[in-house]
């Protein structure tokens, strides 16, 4: 197959405005949680650096940047160094499938609102997450701190067990749309419901698993400060924590979007037909107010021991995300349909 220069232009150009969306939306997401935490509990958030505060990750960032790089003399230097980029990459390229609104016609050009629409999306999200596991690892192994190394080790147990319910989670909607594309699913929704609607446990326990894959409260035992000084990450600092810090909130956004993508029907919305640049702006919007709610849980819930955590992964949340399975394909099979 030949490919025109256009062409690759094009994928240049999409994957460039996804990775500044992506890092952008890291550094302003910080800000939202952070004004969101202060607002509910009576505070004031950030409004030093720029009008409202609004510099304050740009603020953040120059700190961070300046700030000393410290390597422990008997760490593994190369696992060290790349560590947080096995943690971060994952975060960023997983939004690569997720379609951003309907096919736009510019000057008798048709663009497509996504960066690639693969009919194995759902087992492509599932692979590439999985990898960041494997940067939390190796950066509490190659530290050579003994806290580093159970943090990781927690960490590990955590993300796999919750992998499995968040797997489950994402066959109800396949089986709907009877697709494994996220293109696929949004179609399938705009004939009939969003998904929310048919799979309320499956979006249940999709937003319950995220939390647990990205380290968010109460899901955080990771980062236990109080047990392991600051878990895997207890030996990092400057850009290198940053990266972990990087990957956490973009992990953010990422799931947002899928679960808006799979539960919320994605893109659609009202008056699409006639103005198709909507679709990106239903889109973020989605993801926003799913972002509020993690942040809002982080507001409100203490973090959970750990033994009830994992009690949790597989005696609760596994077996319902095995009937939400169960269920969804018996009725499938008795009412017919996709």
């Amino acid at each position: 197959m030949v490919i025109d220069s256009a062409t690759i232009w094009e994928w240049v150009i999409k994957s460039a405005a996804i990775l500044i969306f992506c890092t952008v939306g890291f550094a302003y997401m910080t800000l939202y949680e952070r004004k969101v935490l202060a607002r509910m509990q009576v505070r004031w958030g950030p409004n030093r650096a720029g009008p409202r505060g609004i510099l304050q990750p740009v603020a953040d960032g120059i700190k961070l940047i300046f700030k000393e790089e410290l390597i422990p003399t008997k760490a593994d230097k190369l696992i060290f160094v790349l560590a947080p980029i096995i943690t971060v990459i994952p975060a960023l390229i997983i939004t690569g499938v997720v379609p951003w609104g309907p096919d736009v016609t510019i000057a008798g050009k048709t663009f497509h609102l996504y960066l690639a629409n693969i009919n194995v999306a759902v087992l492509y999200i599932m692979s590439v997450t999985s990898i960041s596991v494997y940067g939390i690892t190796l950066a509490g192994w190659s530290s050579n701190n003994k806290y580093a190394t159970l943090g990781g080790l927690r960490s590990t147990a955590q993300m796999i067990s919750y992998e499995l319910a968040l797997g489950l989670a994402f066959v109800g909607p396949v089986l709907l749309a009877g697709s494994m594309s996220l293109q696929d699913i949004v179609a399938a929704q705009a004939k009939s419901v969003p998904f929310i609607m048919l799979q309320p446990l499956g979006a249940v326990i999709y937003m319950i698993a995220v939390i647990a894959e990205v380290n968010r409260a109460p899901f955080d035992m990771p980062e236990a400060e109080q047990e392991l000084t600051a878990g895997y990450h207890t030996e990092y600092s400057g850009m290198k924590f940053a990266l972990f810090f990087m990957a956490e909130y973009i992990k953010m956004i990422a799931v947002s979007l899928i679960g808006a993508t799979l539960f919320l029907g994605g893109y659609l919305g009202p008056f699409l037909n006639i103005a198709p640049w909507l679709g990106p702006v239903y889109l973020l919007g989605k993801v926003v107010i799913l972002l509020y709610g993690l942040i809002w849980l982080r507001a409100t819930l203490p973090r959970i021991r750990y033994d009830r955590l994992m009690a949790f992964g597989w005696k609760v949340l596994f077996p319902l995300a095995l009937l939400n399975v169960i269920l969804t394909a018996a009725g499938i099979t008795l009412f017919g349909g996709k």
